[in-house]
C-alpha cells in the first residue's frame, strides 16, 4: 500500500476518530513522523478540539469493544479470525471474503477503489477452488480432532483428505 502523501510504501496505518467516525491514514515513516509531531501553528488549532475528545471517549470505548468482538469472529471454513487477518494481512480461504464482507469492503475500496475483481483470471478457473476449500476445512478439523485426542475422527478425516488429493492428482494428469 502506498503512502497517501507521497509515493513511498506505507508502513504506518493510523486511525483517527473525528466526530466519532474513523478516518484511516496510510503513511510512510517520514510522513507519519511529520503527522505525529505537529508544528506550533497546528498545536494552536488542535487545542480547542481537545475538549471534544472527552465527549468522544465513550464512542472510543464502544469502538474498542466492537473491534474486540470482531477479532474473535472466525471463518467457519478455514478457522481464521479477523485478528489473525489484521496481524498477517492475509485471508485463509476464498470464503473469508463473504464471511468478513462488511469489514473488508471499506478496506478494499480504500486500497483498490473497487470491491469486485477487474482483470485477468486463471485459465483453469476456480474449478478446484471448492476442493481446496474443502481440504483446508478438513485439515483444520483434523487438527482439532488431534488436539481433543479424538484419533478415530482424525484418521477418518485424514483418509478423506487423501481421497481428495488423489482425485485431484488424477484429474490434473488427465487434463491437456
Amino acid at each position: 500500500m502506498k503512502c497517501q502523501r507521497c509515493d513511498r510504501q506505507a508502513t504506518f496505518h493510523i486511525t483517527d476518530l473525528i466526530d466519532g467516525k474513523p478516518n484511516e491514514l496510510h503513511l510512510c515513516e517520514e510522513c507519519a513522523q511529520s503527522f505525529l509531531t505537529p508544528s506550533e501553528e497546528d498545536v494552536a488549532d488542535v487545542m480547542p478540539a481537545m475538549a471534544g475528545l472527552l465527549a468522544q471517549h465513550l464512542a472510543v470505548g464502544e469502538t474498542a469493544d466492537q473491534l474486540a468482538r470482531l477479532d474473535q469472529r472466525s471463518c467457519p471454513v478455514c478457522g481464521i479470525t479477523f485478528l489473525e487477518f489484521r496481524k498477517k494481512g492475509r485471508l485463509g480461504c476464498p470464503h473469508d471474503y463473504v464471511f468478513f464482507a462488511d469489514e473488508l469492503e471499506p478496506l478494499l475500496m480504500n486500497i483498490h477503489d473497487q470491491v469486485h475483481h477487474i482483470g485477468k483470471v486463471p485459465k483453469r478457473c476456480p474449478q478446484g477452488a471448492d476442493q481446496q476449500t474443502q481440504l483446508i476445512r478438513l485439515r483444520r478439523e483434523m487438527k482439532e480432532a488431534i488436539t481433543t485426542e479424538d484419533y478415530e475422527q482424525a484418521s477418518k478425516l485424514r483418509d478423506q483428505i487423501h481421497e481428495i488429493e488423489e482425485a485431484s492428482q488424477t484429474s490434473d494428469e488427465d487434463a491437456p
